[in-house]
């Protein structure tokens, strides 16, 4: 008996960039999500690929208005605020290469060859409001199954973090706002693929 392919997690955009209390960029509840997110991590492994947004080298079309916006972020990619957070640094090494982009949607070739054809992308991280949803929606599009773990997203605001999960789930059924525990016991039977 075949059973469906295994969930793939992607945990998008935990770095210090979205984790500095002082930054332009801080996520109020990224701290708060650290345990969540890890304990995916765990449940999910060796099925998860972190990613990481960074600037591009020359931006243009409507990102150079974003980037008069936020100058500060005109950064190479290997700028200590676009490192993934120190609590995530044993667990993408052994993950294995991560997924870099300059967009919000972290959606693309690299993901779906992880993700592979029939398969589900589960998703937590920051912000919800901004790289999940724009990763989930690009994936959905694509024709994956996708899932939101509510309790492992952190918006940038508690308000934002409920309007995004809202909109998300009017993609029901192929973007499914889920919790931690659902995820989990989600990642257990996949444990064989």
């Amino acid at each position: 008996m075949t059973g469906a392919p295994p969930s793939w997690l992607a945990v998008i955009d935990m770095q210090e960039v979205f984790a500095d209390p002082d930054g332009a960029w801080f996520t109020p509840r990224f701290a708060e999500i650290v345990g969540p997110v890890r304990e995916l991590v765990a449940a999910f492994r060796p099925r998860v690929t972190f990613t990481r947004f960074v600037a591009p080298a020359e931006p243009s079309g409507a990102w150079r208005r974003y980037y008069e916006q936020w100058p500060f972020a005109l950064r190479p990619p290997d700028d200590p605020i676009y490192r993934l957070a120190a609590d995530f640094a044993d667990d993408a090494a052994q993950a294995g290469p991560g997924v870099e982009a300059t967009t919000f949607s972290k959606w693309g070739p690299d993901l779906a060859a992880r993700v592979g054809e029939g398969g589900r992308l589960v998703l937590a991280g920051v912000s919800t409001d901004c790289c999940v949803l724009s990763t989930a929606v690009a994936a959905a599009d694509a024709g994956v199954a996708v899932q939101v773990v509510a309790d492992a997203c952190a918006g940038v605001t508690d308000e934002s973090q409920v309007q995004a999960l809202a909109l998300l789930r009017l993609y029901e059924p192929l973007i499914e706002v889920v919790s931690l525990g659902e995820a989990l016991a989600g990642a257990r039977p996949d444990r064989s693929g």
